[in-house]
């Protein structure tokens, strides 16, 4: 297999964020190739070095204590350098400056008006380097009547509706389980990045990219956003089961329960085939219909499936080319076959905890015979100024 350095190979981004939004973007630019140099606080560095548990130490065990590694931490920062710098000094700002100079992304998800107060303005940041690509991350957008408002993913999944369509009915609003408005944040502005790239290798010029944790969500409200500005209904939490496809959701068997796709009429005819039931019956005939007549779908289905344990279940589907499937414990995720044929997991050696596994990236690549040439060694998440002198060092070289 041909092994590539990664199609960002040469381009550096200096990394000013914390938390998750500005560091998920950040990673996904070192999963790339580009050379991420993380800036952070003396002394605590990344807002995230301290949340948990679990934090591991170097045998590997989880604890509840901080003197460990945070399991938080790796989950944003591999492929990347760490300096730490008080950007309130002198010194820190005149490193800043010069690394602004070499680079080719900055990477920030400050408040409205900390960079500008510490001398970085947008305008000062393009006079340092005017090919320098800015991507600005906030809560809920740099302007507008709450410009420059704090944002915290759980109060952002709330605000931009998403716990509004998440739970198992409308008094029942969830959050994700995973904080997706931060990594939803983070991906847009890494797409907005590589957008700003592309076009300075036009103009010449680099440009200001700005998008926030409110912006990131709304961008993916999809069918249940033109459900609402278009058709004027407004979607509502209402558990596993699809608001405009039946049957289409999580269903009950023997021994637990499976998740089924029947995505069309074909589908849906070949399921009611597999399983004796009749695919034209008053009020089934249709997706409109099914979707009108919900619950009795759903009762129609899992007495289908009431004989049945979950994996006979499956292989019956699959069987009939259905698209169905289990819900799997991340232990069980982690440990599938599937998962690591995919790149999903990585092995990197820490400073701190030796060798250990992480997330990996979810893009691969390949040329043109076929052959592959996805970046297959990374390095772990850095501890805290742990490539200060390195990085000082080059920037004496260049």
């Amino acid at each position: 297999m041909a092994v590539s350095a990664g199609p960002l190979s040469g381009t550096v981004v200096v990394d000013l964020s914390r938390a998750l939004a500005g560091p998920h973007a950040g990673q996904m630019f070192g999963d790339l190739g580009a050379r991420v140099i993380k800036v952070e606080a003396p002394g605590h560095g990344d807002d995230t070095r301290g949340w948990g548990p679990p934090f591991v130490n170097d045998a590997g065990r989880a604890s509840g204590s901080a003197d460990g590694v945070s399991t938080y931490f790796l989950s944003c920062n591999r492929n990347k350098e760490s300096i730490a710098l008080d950007l309130k000094s002198d010194t820190g700002s005149e490193v800043l400056t010069a690394l602004l100079e070499r680079a080719d992304v900055l990477v920030e998800n400050f408040r409205t008006g900390v960079l500008d107060r510490l001398g970085f303005s947008a305008e000062r940041l393009l006079e340092i380097n005017p090919r320098l690509v800015v991507l600005s991350i906030t809560g809920f957008g740099h302007d507008g009547p709450e410009g420059g408002r704090a944002g915290y993913d759980q109060i952002a999944q709330g605000e931009a509706g998403l716990m509004s369509l998440t739970g198992s009915s409308p008094e029942d609003p969830q959050r994700v389980g995973v904080p997706i408005a931060d990594l939803l944040a983070g991906m847009w502005g890494a797409y907005g990045v590589l957008a700003a790239l592309l076009e300075r290798e036009r103009t010449g010029r680099g440009q200001v990219v700005r998008t926030s944790l409110l912006a990131g969500v709304v961008g993916i409200h999809a069918f249940q956003g033109t459900r609402q500005t278009v058709a004027h209904e407004t979607g509502r939490a209402q558990g596993n089961h699809h608001p405009s496809i039946a049957p289409y959701g999580l269903f009950r068997c023997r021994d637990g329960a499976v998740q089924i796709a029947v995505g069309s009429e074909g589908l849906w005819r070949r399921f009611c085939d597999s399983f004796g039931l009749d695919a034209q019956a008053p009020g089934l005939a249709s997706n409109p219909e099914r979707v009108s007549r919900r619950d009795d779908v759903i009762a129609l289905v899992e007495e289908a499936f009431a004989p049945y344990d979950a994996e006979d279940l499956l292989a019956r589907l699959a069987q009939a080319g259905i698209p169905a499937g289990k819900v799997r414990t991340l232990d069980e995720v982690y440990a599938w076959d599937q998962v690591r044929s995919q790149g999903l997991l990585v092995d990197v050696d820490h400073d701190a905890l030796g060798p250990v596994t992480l997330p990996g990236p979810p893009l691969r690549f390949f040329d043109g015979d076929g052959a592959e040439t996805t970046r297959t060694e990374h390095t772990a998440p850095p501890v805290l100024d742990a490539d200060k002198a390195s990085v000082l060092a080059w920037l004496d070289q260049s």
